[in-house]
């Protein structure tokens, strides 16, 4: 019995030994990443923990806020599964209301959206096809108005605090209760004979075109666009040898783009409109006789934000979570959604001096966010049921979304998933390893970085990885 308990203290201060070893090595191969005179000038926010005891195994300023950049989207997309519930779907509604068609927004991000289309093989327009085919069944040949319903959502489709020369960007895109196609188009150009022909696609009335592309016989052929002072009138610019494109421009007004094309569909399918198309609320004493609903899973919502980035997904739920609260209940808004937010972070604990929310998706510098607050996050959302569909919808390194071209090494690749983030300036990397040991949550943060920080984050992702393996 005596031998017996021997061995066991003999086990357990090995494996302590173990462990205080795996640690100190970790220590001092992020400190030895992070002091590389590269690295003199970069600010870091770094927090490692065990999953699941929450144990720290690596600080250094973790309680130090920074600009995250996209991993704002983390306690975006966690917020968003804890209090819609990983059920939630978007709905989008569309029938009559005596001989007027209308079309209610639930905010849906996906809406058209060419990523997600691919991936159920739907083409582009299905949805057009779906409303005419619908129509065409009660043998409706001509409707009086059309009514687009944004009101899901309040009508500050942008954010005060983006960067204005960016507007155009997909990813600085407008948010509104009815999205489509990402909110943007897509531009390409083509040279015929000494003349630049340049489309856009979908093909519509509704955007206006300036042409001030250069034919060129040599050299790079590179177009860019800015807008007008006149909505949706967008000048194209740059020179062109051949073909180029297509490349997405975001768009303004995106419910009235919506109704736009489906008047056009419409039109083109022998279905007349005899009024207007009117962006408003449908009035409540209208008893609407639904057509069709198309809908949206919170989890191709979560893949898409965390996965891809896809900025619109973020800034939809940060306003779905404003218009699905008890507080507010409908039109949601920035203003509402950053209060949810800050008391879901302030109730896990969270120091108000070590987080300030802005927007959903990090688009905003006036984000800040530690790295302890991200592992904090990460590890409500891992103690939770729904950590099985939270982690699928963050990148796998060497595998697919934003990682896929890191960690492609056999010791890493599929082991790492995460999100990562970058503005000018900012640089940052959060989420899970995966070992047989367990469950790593980190979060790396970097501000004033340069080009050789992403490497250096990579490392520290990896360092946890090859820590227990030695």
């Amino acid at each position: 019995m005596k031998i017996q308990m021997k061995k066991l203290l003999i086990a357990l201060v090995f494996s302590l030994c173990l462990a205080t070893f795996a640690k100190a090595n970790l220590t001092n191969r992020v400190n030895a990443i992070i002091s590389q005179p590269s690295m003199k000038n970069v600010q870091f926010s770094i927090h490692i923990i065990k999953a699941d005891s929450g144990r720290t195994v690596y600080s250094h300023n973790s309680r130090e806020s920074l600009v995250p950049a996209s991993n704002m989207k983390i306690i975006t997309t966690a917020a968003a599964l804890k209090f819609l519930g990983a059920d939630y779907k978007y709905e989008t509604k569309v029938g009559l209301c005596d001989d007027t068609l209308v079309v209610i927004g639930s905010g849906d991000p996906l809406l058209g959206d060419k990523t997600t289309d691919d991936k159920y093989n739907r083409k582009a327009g299905w949805i057009f096809e779906d409303i005419i085919a619908a129509l065409k069944r009660k043998r409706i040949t001509d409707i009086k108005d059309i009514i687009i319903d944004s009101g899901m959502f309040d009508d500050q489709r942008v954010h005060p605090s983006w960067p204005k020369k960016e507007l155009n960007k997909p990813y600085a895109c407008e948010v509104s209760g009815l999205n489509f196609r990402g909110n943007c188009i897509d531009i390409s150009a083509k040279k015929i004979g000494k003349r630049v022909v340049v489309s856009i696609e979908p093909q519509t009335a509704f955007i206006k075109t300036n042409n001030k592309v250069i034919p060129i016989t040599k050299g790079t052929s590179t177009i860019g666009s800015y807008r007008n002072s006149r909505p949706n009138e967008i000048v194209i610019h740059g020179k062109c040898q051949s073909t180029i494109g297509p490349y997405a421009v975001a768009i303004e007004r995106p419910a009235a783009f919506f109704g736009f094309l489906l008047a056009e569909n419409l039109a083109k399918a022998g279905i007349k409109t005899k009024g207007e198309l009117i962006e408003k609320a449908v009035s409540e004493d209208c008893n609407v006789i639904v057509l069709t609903e198309h809908s949206t899973t919170i989890a191709d919502c979560l893949a898409r934000c965390n996965k891809d980035s896809f900025g619109l997904a973020a800034e939809a739920f940060f306003k779905t979570l404003a218009a699905n609260s008890s507080i507010t209940n409908k039109n949601g808004s920035w203003a509402a959604g950053r209060r949810i937010i800050s008391s879901y972070l302030s109730a896990l604990g969270i120091d108000r001096n070590q987080f300030y929310i802005a927007d959903g998706s990090g688009l905003s510098i006036q984000n800040e966010l530690s790295a302890y607050a991200i592992t904090k996050v990460l590890s409500d959302v891992y103690k939770g049921r729904d950590w099985p569909l939270y982690k699928a919808s963050l990148a796998v390194g060497g595998v697919d979304g934003t990682i896929s071209r890191y960690f492609k090494e056999q010791q890493y690749k599929g082991k790492i998933c995460g999100k990562t983030g970058y503005i000018a300036g900012v640089k940052s990397f959060s989420g899970v390893c995966t070992i047989p040991a367990g469950d790593y949550l980190f979060s790396i943060l970097a501000n004033k970085t340069n080009g050789t920080t992403r490497t250096a984050i990579n490392d520290i992702a990896k360092a946890i990885i090859d820590t227990e393996h030695q």
